[in-house]
C-alpha cells in the first residue's frame, strides 16, 4: 500500500498510509491529512488512487504544490517523488515495506508545525534565504520607495507574505532552484507588468511593486 513520509528540515514527523481512493491535504481540520501551518491552504491538494497509480492534484492553493521542485496542477506520482507544500517535504513511497502496518482504512493525520511562528504579514517586506545548491550569495529585498526606502532585508523564510493588507499582498516562496512570487490580494507588478494568478520565478534585479511601494529582489 502506498504511503507518504512527511518531513521538515530533514526530520521525519509523520508517515501516512494511502488507503482511500481520495485523500485530501490541507490546513482545515476536515482534511484527511491536516498540515497545521499558515503556508498551507485550507484545501491545498488531493491525492487520487486509481488502480495501482496515485495522482496528486493541486486545489488552486495560494502557495502552490510542487513535485521535485516543479509546480504542478495534476501529476502521477512515481517512487520517491518529493512533494513540497509550504516548508514541508513529503516523499511518496509506492509500496509500503514490511515494517508498515497493514491498515484497512486511512486515518486522519494532523501534522503540527515546527517551533517557527506563523507567516508574518506586515507592511515591511520580508522574504526568505536561498536553499543550498541554488546560489552562493544571500538573497535580499531592497526597498526602493516609501518610508522604508534604502533598507535591505535578508530573505530568511520558506514562504513569506509581503505588502500591505487591504492594499496589495503577495507571497514569495523559496524553491529548490530559487524564489517565486505570486499575488494573494490586490495588484502586484513585476518589472512593470501585472502578475497573473500563477507563480513567477524571481531573478536577480527584478523590481516588485505593491500598492505604490517599489522593492528590488537582489542576490548578493
Amino acid at each position: 500500500m502506498p504511503k507518504l513520509i512527511v518531513s521538515i528540515d530533514g526530520v521525519v514527523i509523520k508517515e501516512v498510509t494511502l488507503a482511500k481512493d481520495r485523500t485530501t491535504l490541507g490546513r482545515r481540520p476536515y482534511n484527511d491529512i491536516v498540515v497545521d501551518n499558515l503556508a498551507i491552504s485550507g484545501e491545498h491538494a488531493v491525492l487520487h488512487m486509481i488502480g495501482g497509480d496515485v495522482y496528486l492534484e493541486d486545489l488552486n492553493s495560494t502557495n502552490g504544490t510542487y513535485v521535485n521542485g516543479r509546480a504542478i496542477k495534476k501529476q502521477a506520482l512515481e517512487q520517491n517523488d518529493i512533494i513540497e507544500v509550504g516548508k514541508y517535504k513529503v516523499r511518496y513511497v509506492a509500496a509500503a515495506g514490511a515494517s508498515d502496518s497493514a491498515t484497512a482504512t486511512a486515518t486522519r493525520t494532523i501534522v503540527t508545525p515546527a517551533p517557527s511562528g506563523p507567516i508574518p504579514l506586515s507592511s515591511a517586506p520580508t522574504v526568505q534565504a536561498p536553499l543550498g545548491g541554488g546560489t552562493a550569495g544571500v538573497a535580499v529585498i531592497r526597498v526602493l520607495s516609501g518610508s522604508g526606502a534604502g533598507r535591505e532585508l535578508s530573505l530568511q523564510k520558506v514562504v513569506t507574505t509581503i505588502g500591505k493588507p487591504g492594499v496589495a499582498v503577495a507571497a514569495v516562496t523559496r524553491r529548490l532552484h530559487g524564489y517565486v512570487v505570486a499575488p494573494i490580494d490586490g495588484g502586484t507588478a513585476l518589472n512593470g507588468e501585472p502578475l497573473g494568478s500563477e507563480a513567477v520565478a524571481l531573478q536577480d534585479g527584478d523590481v516588485l511593486e505593491l500598492g505604490g511601494t517599489r522593492m528590488q529582489f537582489v542576490v548578493t
